[in-house]
């Protein structure tokens, strides 16, 4: 058995398992086990669900590529071993119930990713790889020194034992806020702000993501993202209750930010892996903001997160498809998509539709949810920059990608014929952002219903 179909077959048994938590029979309550370290809820039914459908694209699309270009095939054991280490620890971060284990899983997975960003010794690609351990490490340093901020905050507070069990966490919070917790929250989402690229802690992205092979990029932009964003939602779930001001001001000035440095490199840009990159920083943006609003809003959020893990899963893997044929990233260089590359044109011109936040696709609706909820709650200032901000990203992002999908074809690339196996993955993630601004099934409503709830959702 070759390591890609190896890779093909553990992703699709993870995907299995996953469907049953979120979807099946046992889809309910929660429950909790090895000693209270793990649970089973509707946040971690999501996620999991989420980053192994995500997961299973990427293998299929590893596989397909090997299959495609034998030369490929060197050194891809060595990927295969340490992609599965990475979604491993991805999926046990999802499911840990303590926030030191849950950050120690996410420091796996960075460890995990260093050699698959490397794959293929390009000097850019190790360059940006030890960028991207650089940053990461300098976060989740800061996120672990927000844990102790919360421990000596638990300790003043005169109730519990210092625990990092999250319902232990949760009677804590119940306590009145001090100092030590305000700066312990601060760090933390500073901290694993990183992971997600909100400024000031971004510079690592762009170049990661464009030196990586595209498989690595899909891998760090639509599941690491989402496991990193999980924990700052675990840590939400504990103290919003308490507190629904909590952090709210900190995250709102984070969102537009980062949102500010988004737009500002997106116009200056002309490579379009870049540009897919400063988008999904965008994107980060967007969701800190509507994490800060809370309450209503929160629904919009996790359509909103679920919808760009799709997005940025076909983009960044149609992108890898076009770098092989055009042997580019120049923007300039690549015009009419759609007449010489008509599977991945389509893809590129659908994924950028969707990138812009147009409907009938999720991202839409996620968005128009935080916009309404921002008026709604008095935000007008923040609701007028988000909009600006908006409007310079899509006006940026169309005049630098349209040409790319309409434009004469300044070059003529042979085309070959592309299996079922390399289109179908992206084609489920299209049919599911598209379900998601139109119609979501009522098991998945209610599961996206409940982790918007746990977040302060009425």
């Amino acid at each position: 058995m070759t390591a890609p179909v190896l890779l093909v077959l553990i992703a699709l048994v993870d995907v299995g398992v996953a469907f049953l938590l979120a979807l099946g029979a046992t889809a309910q309550g929660t429950f909790t086990f090895a000693d209270n370290f793990f649970v089973v809820d509707s946040t971690s039914r999501l996620f999991l669900l989420l980053v192994n459908l995500i997961f299973l694209g990427i293998a299929t699309y590893v596989w397909t590529r090997v299959r495609s270009e034998p030369l490929l095939k060197e050194g891809i054991s060595r990927y295969v071993t340490f992609a599965l280490v990475f979604i491993a620890a991805c999926n046990l971060a999802v499911i840990s119930h303590h926030l030191i284990t849950m950050w120690a899983f996410v420091e796996v997975s960075t460890l995990a990713a260093i050699p698959l960003i490397q794959h293929g010794g390009r000097t850019a690609a190790l360059r940006a790889s030890w960028k991207y351990f650089l940053f990461s490490s300098v976060g989740l340093a800061l996120a672990f020194l927000g844990f102790a901020c919360l421990g000596r905050s638990m300790e003043l507070s005169g109730g519990p034992e210092v625990t990092y069990f999250f319902d232990g966490l949760a009677q804590a919070a119940q306590f009145p806020p001090d100092v030590w917790r305000r700066l312990g929250l601060m760090l933390v989402f500073l901290g694993f702000g990183t992971k997600l690229g909100l400024a000031p802690m971004y510079s690592w992205l762009p170049e990661t993501y464009d030196a990586a092979p595209p498989a690595t990029t899909a891998l760090l932009a639509a599941v690491q993202f989402n496991v990193a964003l999980m924990v700052l939602l675990r840590v939400l779930q504990v103290y919003r209750a308490a507190d629904q001001s909590m952090v709210s001001f900190e995250l709102i000035a984070l969102g537009l930010a980062t949102m500010a440095v988004s737009a500002l490199n997106v116009i200056a840009t002309r490579n379009y892996k870049k540009l897919i990159a400063y988008a999904s920083i965008n994107h980060a943006g967007v969701i800190a903001i509507g994490l800060g609003i809370g309450k209503n809003a929160a629904y919009g959020v996790i359509v909103y997160v679920v919808s760009n893990a799709f997005i940025k899963a076909i983009l960044f893997l149609t992108a890898g498809k076009i770098r092989s044929h055009y042997h580019t990233e120049d923007m300039g260089e690549v015009a009419g998509l759609i007449k010489d590359l008509p599977y991945s044109g389509l893809f590129f011109m659908v994924g950028t539709f969707a990138l812009l936040g147009l409907p009938p696709f999720g991202s839409f609706l996620g968005e128009l949810i935080i916009m309404s909820v921002l008026i709604g709650a008095g935000y007008v200032t923040v609701f007028v920059a988000f909009c600006v901000i908006l409007t310079v990203t899509f006006v940026a992002t169309g005049r630098s990608m349209f040409p790319m999908i309409w434009g004469e074809p300044k070059r003529k690339v042979n085309w070959g014929s592309q299996p079922i196996a390399a289109i179908l993955p992206k084609l489920v993630f299209l049919c599911a952002l598209v379900a998601m601004g139109l119609y979501l099934p009522a098991p998945v409503n209610t599961l996206f219903r409940q982790v918007a709830v746990s977040l302060g959702a009425p």
